[in-house]
Formats: C-alpha cells, sequence, structure tokens
C-alpha cells in the first residue's frame, strides 16, 4: 500500500535528516491515521484513494499556506513549502484531461449526472477531479 510507502519514506528522510521531507511525510500520515481512527469507528477500511484524498487536501492547505507567504515576501518559507508541496506530490497518481474523462462519459450508458458522477467516484476516485466531470458533463 500507499501508506507503507510514505512511512519508508519518512524513516529515510530523517535519517538524511531531511527536516521538510520528514516534516510534510509526518503530517500526511498523522492525517490518514486520524482518518483510520474515525473510519474504525465506523467498521470501515481505508484504502489508497483515501490517502490520495489527504493527499490532495494537504497539496492545496500548502497552496494557500504559500500564498500567504508569498504576500508577506517571506521566500524562505515559500522555498520550503514548494520543497514539501514537491515531495507529496510525487505521491499523487497523474489526474484524468478533460478529453480522457470525455470518453468515459461516452462509452457509458446511462449519462445522467448521478450515474456519472457515482461512476466517477467508484472508479477513479483520487485520478480525477470530480468538479471537471461535472463541468464536461454539462458541457456535453
Amino acid at each position: 500500500m500507499l501508506i507503507d510507502q510514505l512511512k519508508k519514506e519518512n524513516i529515510l528522510a530523517l535519517k538524511e535528516k531531511n527536516e521538510n521531507k520528514r516534516a510534510i511525510l509526518s503530517v500526511v500520515i498523522n492525517k490518514y491515521m486520524i482518518l483510520g481512527y474515525e473510519a474504525k469507528a465506523k467498521n470501515k477500511e481505508l484504502n489508497d484513494a483515501d490517502l490520495i484524498q489527504v493527499i490532495n487536501k494537504t497539496l492545496k492547505e500548502l497552496e494557500e499556506e504559500k500564498s500567504n507567504f508569498l504576500s508577506l515576501n517571506r521566500m524562505d518559507k515559500v522555498n520550503d513549502i514548494d520543497a514539501q508541496i514537491n515531495t507529496i506530490k510525487s505521491y499523487v497518481p497523474k489526474m484524468m484531461s478533460e478529453e480522457e474523462i470525455k470518453e468515459v462519459i461516452l462509452s457509458l450508458d446511462d449519462r445522467s449526472i448521478p450515474s456519472v458522477m457515482k461512476h466517477f467516484k467508484t472508479n477513479y476516485a483520487g485520478k480525477c477531479d470530480m468538479a471537471l466531470v461535472n463541468k464536461v458533463l454539462k458541457s456535453l
């Protein structure tokens, strides 16, 4: 699983004394573990798609933090955040393009909004932006 790879990378970053990498990997691992406790309370199992959602949420938070530091002209912090963003971006799968989403939608028998959204949520979780899917679907 992807979480095991993240844990190994975190240990390696600790040994290499790479503070930026270790810090962001620890944040992602901790958020995933908290999500795991919540899921366990509901008798659910987590998978890689859940971890990818945690990573994407963390990326959005880092982008917001970066823009705040840019407005304050704190380039040292911006560089640290850029390094963290690059570290966790490598664990996110390539997102589907509009054309790929359009092809999948056109291959479906039922093209109603609930049906298409459910199909993408179950089959392409973490690999596509659901807002983009909605936009492409409405343009057809």
